[in-house]
């Protein structure tokens, strides 16, 4: 297997993980491992798999295939030292960011996140976590914002053991439905949805109330 067919694989993981375990077997951890550290820990990994891989490897779990204590503690340690990662290097490169345009960079993905950390501080941290593209993202602006790294930490280690947790779990429970598993996605958003909604709403209304009294 050449390079390009291991990098496809990784990118259509809910159709090629059981492929996976049976080529490498128990160095499977350490693939998950790797993709969930890069998405979470660095900018340029956006487009890699995230909700859908923890999904599907619950559902594996569920079969006996994978270890599912040993895949939720491997992979609440990605989430988190990724995240760790992405606040260092944010907090390194600081405001030059939104001052320079880095090729490597998603501006307009940055500029979202950015304006979403504004209105819910730390709360991002967590909710990022069930949002693609802004969960790559988050930890990277709460670096350049200068979130504290204690603050940081508790909102980090809060969204990943919520993130790993739900959706593994979800995944054992439900992953091997086909009804759910072929509209993973849409569940997801769904959920995104549910959670995000009243935030925004919340912070509408606050801005409605403060122009009208201006």
């Amino acid at each position: 297997m050449d390079l390009m067919q291991f990098f496809d694989m990784i990118l259509h993981v809910d159709k090629t993980l059981g492929l996976l375990i049976a080529n490498y077997g128990t160095l499977v951890y350490v693939v998950l491992f790797a993709i969930v550290f890069c998405e979470t820990g660095l900018v340029v990994f956006p487009f890699l798999p995230g909700d859908t891989l923890l999904f599907i490897a619950g559902a594996f779990c569920a079969t006996g295939a994978m270890s599912f204590w040993m895949l939720v503690g491997l992979l609440i340690v990605a989430a988190i030292t990724g995240n760790t990662l992405n606040y260092w290097i944010g907090g390194f490169i600081g405001h030059k960011v939104f001052t320079h345009n880095y090729r490597w960079l998603d501006q307009n993905a940055l500029q979202k996140t950015h304006a979403f950390y504004e209105h819910h501080g730390g709360k991002t941290i967590i909710l990022s976590r069930f949002i693609p593209i802004v969960r790559t993202f988050a930890p990277f602006v709460a670096g350049v914002s200068g979130m504290s790294f204690t603050r940081f930490q508790f909102f980090n280690v809060t969204g990943a053991l919520l993130w790993v947790g739900a959706l593994v779990t979800a995944g054992y429970f439900f992953g091997n439905i086909p009804l759910i598993r072929d509209h993973l996605s849409a569940i997801v958003l769904i959920g995104v949805g549910a959670a995000v909604g009243p935030l925004l709403l919340g912070a509408l209304w606050k801005a409605t109330r403060r122009l009208s009294r201006g």
